[in-house]
């Protein structure tokens, strides 16, 4: 069953604009922060003082910050570093209670999201708008890379021992030798940050290629891999669903939908139909719980191909009602049910 959008209050307005730029606020701090970490004082300090702020962002309500951290990874590639340690770091802060990881690992696998590539921060950001393959000087300091950001982070006084081993082994070579659960913690980490930090990289646009949906990006994740090399994927899968908050999908009438909240299974949220099957958009987006019937969701989609047809109207309304609606107490759920 379908019902319009209505128009937000002013409240709901305000609310939803006091959010996003909670989320802007910490993504220009961030960038402050690897852009010149040798001009930061406490640098691991004011490190896991973001990481809080991102705790708490996620706490607030975990479907807002996806759809709002997915709206951030699909937009220009400017500043890709930061916006893409953001992305990868709020993807581990929502899998840490899927994966049982305790208090400390939860902490230092943020923080290494946020700081695993450090040491290339400039030539990250120069990648993601060049439009020819890397040079061969290119591919050098990216192979060295995860040591480079290692080596920094400790000579700006970083200590913690998980931090330091998930950032320096974080590209590992080969399939992980067990579960997840007989890794040592550093390795586990270290396992756990590959994962998303291969689909966080396959969700951002950049120059030379368009971002993959968030689908396929799984896909690619979760292959033909032992069981336990899924384990990320799968969690993915679980927590995040397949078609996350803020990913664009089409339906089985041909329509195509922004979906604004997970339900209890990973296929089946609730979305927002913003284009109908020839291509044009609705006047106003149209709420649509596919979790109660048809149409249902055919195929994730790349936002690259329609977000032109998409106007920043529409995704700021369909904002404001994520924004609004009011996810059920954590207490009571395991996912983030449809509301």
């Amino acid at each position: 069953m379908s019902h319009t959008l209505s128009a937000p209050t002013l409240a709901a307005d305000q609310h939803y604009e006091d959010l996003r730029g909670l989320w802007a606020e910490l993504e220009a701090a961030l960038a402050l922060l690897l852009g010149a970490p040798l001009q930061v004082q406490n640098f691991a300090a004011r490190l896991r003082q973001l990481g809080d702020w991102l705790q708490e962002l996620v706490a607030h309500d975990s479907d807002a910050a996806l759809y709002l951290m997915f709206q951030l990874a699909a937009d220009s590639a400017a500043g890709y570093s930061a916006s893409h340690a953001l992305v990868t770091a709020t993807l581990c802060q929502v899998l840490a209670p899927e994966l049982e990881l305790p208090a400390h690992e939860r902490q230092a696998l943020v923080s290494a999201a946020f700081t695993m590539n450090i040491g290339m921060t400039r030539l990250q950001d120069q990648l993601a708008l060049q439009r020819e393959p890397p040079t061969a000087a290119q591919r050098a300091q990216i192979e060295r890379h995860p040591l480079e950001s290692q080596a920094l982070l400790v000579r700006l006084f970083v200590d913690d021992p998980l931090w330091l081993e998930a950032v320096g082994a974080h590209h590992p070579q080969g399939k992980a030798p067990a579960p997840l659960a007989q890794l040592a913690a550093g390795q586990r980490l270290a396992r756990i940050l590959a994962g998303v930090d291969r689909y966080a990289a396959m969700l951002s646009p950049r120059k030379s290629r368009s971002g993959r949906s968030a689908t396929d990006s799984v896909r690619v994740i979760v292959g033909s891999e032992p069981a336990w090399g899924d384990e990320v994927g799968y969690a993915l899968v679980r927590r995040v669903g397949l078609c996350p908050p803020g990913t664009l999908v089409r339906l089985d009438n041909g329509d195509t939908a922004v979906v604004l909240r997970r339900s209890s299974q990973p296929l089946m949220p609730l979305v927002a139909r913003v284009l109908d099957a020839s291509g044009q958009p609705f006047k106003t987006p149209a709420l649509h719980d596919t979790a109660r019937g048809a149409p249902r969701i055919e195929a994730a989609l790349a936002r690259s191909a329609l977000a032109q047809r998409i106007t920043p109207l529409t995704l700021a309304l369909l904002g404001v009602y994520v924004g609004r609606s009011r996810p059920a107490p954590a207490a009571a759920r395991r996912e983030a049910p449809a509301s």
